[in-house]
């Protein structure tokens, strides 16, 4: 330092001032060491051995030297190591037996430390000590406390405090007033905050734009779209113009509802949404879009999705990396990995610079899917784009792919991580084959026709035509059984026809194996007429020779009769069957 200054010294008046010097250090900062007397306090809040009865007695040596701001100190160094009961052992011990009272700031920052700590049986302590002595309850301990206590369920002891915020010597303002109705707000009790609202109305004239915030939050908790929209109209009506904030409140509250009770009215909804907003000069944002694709992305909903992103360039709205994620998001859930590729790249294309939990994010769901190539592809954009933090990536990826049997590939990017000199939280032994248990997929790869130019195999079809006879060979047994069943009783029945399938399968008949899917029509039409004859006690034999020969319909009606005739042998000569169609006739 002193050679730079000697040097300067030495220069023109021009150069002098083109010097820089530079005080800033790298180092870490010092920790100043804390005063032994408070040093030895903490240690003894802190220590473990020993109850609180034990406590005291170790206090009781600190009782002539003690004053209030060291105990404020003492309680400050030690929140976060101490457990809550010795600290409020301590505070209690100090409180009566210090020469000294404490002041009421130290109170409420003993209180502000319990609050923040969830303890509600030392917050229940304090604030009653606080009242019984006649002590000053700030208005930011009033509004931290009643937070806590909503949060806790407590939201009737919250109200009990305001309205009683006098015995607490704490005037009623606007900051109180605000903060009980936040608090309410913020855990979905806006009924209760409105009555706040309504009885002190002349003490929030002044924020009522943050009040009116505050209750379209409250109500989209519930996902009362009705209310909310009230709120809406009354601020109209008030002549307070709702921000973007509001609106963005309003449309998650419509979207959430929508997206478990109308999911086809996510997007018409919304979109009467944002032209209401620009009706009132309020431009939605990428927010606004955000909000809605995400609940499109919930619901899967991939066509909107993209339809979307799309409408966001066309008016004007430059889509965010946030909005690129959840489009490619819901793409790669949905097995459009071509396209969600397609979107990452146009992303990277318009000069976006996504946060490194993008990546991580999209790589953990191709993982998942069992898309590991893919993976790794996004991984390497995700290193061009030099974001960093790739340690969880890595973390993600050796173990996938070692557990899928690909090693080398989990090797090489060990190697490539330990490199870099990242250190990585999946243990080495996920590279050892003995160790990795390999799982193979039991099911083949299932190919998206989307991103593939390979068609259905020709299988396929005969399975279809093969599924396609079934239908077939139940009208003709259903046609037997009720046909044996009108000689017999003359009732309808329901009967089930599982077992005369499984004989149908195991005989051979020709004249059912040459049926084909074109012909499947025609012959329930005739299955069902001969059935209707059956019933109707008119021989089937007499209507066949009213038909043209040369009919198509003439040959399948013809077909019915001999399929009729198998399911009328198989009954007599199965006994199971047999007795089954006797008990159902019975």
């Amino acid at each position: 330092m002193n050679v730079l200054l000697n040097s300067a010294c030495k220069r023109p008046l021009g150069q002098i001032m083109r010097v820089s010097i530079s005080l800033y250090s790298t180092l870490p900062p010092i920790s100043t060491p804390l005063p032994l007397q408070l040093q030895e306090l903490c240690n003894v809040v802190t220590s473990t051995v020993g109850g609180l009865d034990e406590l005291e007695f170790s206090l009781n040596k600190y009782r002539d030297s003690l004053t209030s701001s060291l105990v404020t100190q003492a309680i400050d160094s030690c929140k976060h190591e101490a457990h809550t009961r010795r600290l409020l052992r301590f505070f209690l011990w100090s409180s009566k037996n210090l020469s000294c009272k404490l002041e009421n700031k130290d109170y409420n920052y003993a209180l502000r430390v319990f609050t923040e700590k969830k303890d509600y049986t030392a917050m229940d302590i304090l604030i009653g000590d606080l009242k019984k002595e006649g002590r000053v309850m700030d208005a930011e301990t009033f509004g931290l406390v009643a937070d806590t206590l909503v949060k806790l369920g407590k939201e009737d002891e919250a109200l009990g405090i305001f309205k009683n915020l006098d015995k607490y010597k704490c005037s009623i303002d606007e900051f109180t007033v605000t903060a009980i109705i936040n608090a309410l707000c913020s855990r979905g009790h806006p009924k209760r905050a409105e009555g706040v609202v309504w009885h002190h109305k002349d003490k929030i004239a002044g924020s009522m734009l943050c009040i009116y915030r505050s209750l379209l939050y409250g109500w989209s908790v519930q996902r009362n779209v009705k209310e909310a929209r009230r709120i809406i109209q009354e601020m109209k009506s008030n002549g307070v113009a709702p921000d973007l904030i509001c609106y963005n409140t309003f449309l998650r509250c419509l979207c959430e509802r929508n997206l478990r009770r109308n999911p086809s009215g996510l997007v018409p909804e919304a979109l009467n949404v944002m032209m209401e907003m620009k009706s009132y000069k309020v431009f939605p944002t990428s927010i606004s879009y955000n909000i809605l694709l995400s609940c499109l992305g919930k619901t899967r909903r991939v066509k909107e999705s993209c339809q979307i992103l799309k409408k966001m360039k066309q008016s004007g709205c430059a889509p965010d990396w946030v909005s690129y994620y959840l489009v490619a998001k819901v793409l790669f859930l949905t097995g459009r990995f071509g396209k969600g590729k397609d979107i990452v790249d146009q992303m990277i294309g318009n000069g976006l610079v996504p946060n490194h939990k993008f990546y991580y994010s999209l790589i953990g769901i191709l993982c998942g899917v069992e898309r590991v190539n893919r993976a790794l592809e996004l991984f390497e954009k995700m290193k061009r784009s030099s974001l960093g933090g790739y340690g969880p990536v890595y973390d993600v990826l050796i173990p996938k792919l070692c557990r899928g049997g690909d090693f080398e590939k989990g090797r090489e990017l060990w190697d490539e991580a330990t490199g870099m000199g990242i250190s990585l939280q999946c243990s080495r032994d996920v590279l050892d084959p003995s160790i990795t248990e390999v799982f193979k997929p039991k099911r083949p790869e299932k190919i998206s026709l989307e991103d593939s130019t390979i068609t259905k195999p020709p299988n396929k079809v005969k399975k279809l035509s093969s599924k396609m006879k079934r239908p077939l060979h139940c009208l003709a047994v259903e046609l037997s059984f009720h046909h044996h069943c009108t000689l017999h009783s003359r009732r309808k029945f329901s009967f089930s026809f599982a077992f005369v399938f499984h004989h149908l399968g195991s005989h051979h008949h020709s004249s059912a194996a040459s049926i084909s899917a074109s012909q499947i029509a025609v012959s329930m039409a005739a299955l069902r007429l001969h059935l209707r004859l059956v019933v109707s006690h008119r021989h089937p034999i007499a209507v066949l020779s009213e038909l043209p020969h040369n009919s198509c319909f003439a040959s399948q009606f013809s077909l019915a009769l001999s399929l009729s005739q198998i399911g009328s042998l198989l009954l007599s000569s199965s006994p199971t069957l047999s007795s089954c169609s006797y008990v159902a006739c019975k």
